[in-house]
């Protein structure tokens, strides 16, 4: 059963304005607090910046339903044929984080992001596992970049056991 263009148009253009909805509640409760600047950040930044990239995205997003809409679109299906969903994502995203969580406490930083990333991109049925070892592979290592290296993350590369 497909679902009529104009249905996911009008969803997507909800769907946006939701996303504006909180990036501006976010905006307004950081405000609140003290924001600083970008070289002495305040509690209140983060939120605000956030809220600001989310509500800008919300914008683009409910801009872009309201253009031209396509002719045709082809029916694109991953779930079952009896209409069930296809769990397959949400099953490997639950287990990328648990695996995050245990990599984190007892192998490091390095294990701990590849295997997240790695078992999230299972997930998707288009990638392969070569793609997902590369996407893994890329992150762990920007990971190190940010968070390790210039962030100064207290997680340390690899550790063995707690």
């Amino acid at each position: 059963m497909q679902q009529p263009l104009a249905s996911k148009f009008k969803k997507d253009y909800y769907g946006g304005a939701l996303l504006v909805v909180i990036g501006l509640a976010a905006v307004y409760a950081g405000v609140g607090y003290r924001v600083g600047e970008l070289a002495h950040m305040g509690p209140g930044f983060f939120p605000v910046a956030l809220g600001g990239l989310l509500a800008l995205i919300g914008l683009l997003i409910a801009l872009s339903a309201r253009g031209n809409k396509p002719a045709k679109e082809e029916a694109v299906s991953h779930g079952h044929p009896g209409g069930m969903p296809d769990m397959r994502g949400c099953i490997c995203i639950i287990l990328g984080i648990l695996a995050f969580l245990l990599f984190g406490e007892y192998g490091g930083l390095l294990p701990a992001t590849f295997a997240i990333v790695f078992i999230s991109a299972l997930g998707d049925r288009d990638n392969t596992l070569t793609e997902a070892v590369l996407l893994s592979l890329a992150m762990s290592f920007i990971a190190v970049v940010v968070f390790w290296w210039a962030l100064k993350l207290q997680l340390p590369l690899f550790q063995w056991g707690g």
